[in-house]
């Protein structure tokens, strides 16, 4: 799993945002914004992790068992696969 080209992370005035550039403006042109866990998981997807690592580093990060981290993970994958910001490796 990956975050699409054209699309990054930044911290604004201490909150995590999704932004679009380039060309990228032209289909998203706002911002989403995105809990520290959220901004989390898009890190390590933007090196591309698979569902398993990202469960892994939730587990790890947050002390959660696996279960919670796997809803947590769906819950954040369902909002920007509706948004189209990643694709499936």
């Amino acid at each position: 799993m990956k975050i699409k080209d054209g699309f990054v992370l930044r911290e604004i005035a201490g909150e995590w945002m999704a932004v679009a550039t380039g060309t990228r403006t032209v289909e998203f042109p706002g911002l989403i914004a995105l809990s520290e866990t959220a901004a989390f998981l898009w890190k390590h997807m933007e090196k591309g992790a698979s569902l398993e690592e990202l469960t892994k580093a939730l587990t790890e990060e947050f002390d959660v068992n696996v279960e919670t981290a796997e809803k947590d993970l769906n819950k954040f994958i369902a909002v920007i696969a509706e948004k189209g910001l990643f694709e499936n490796e």
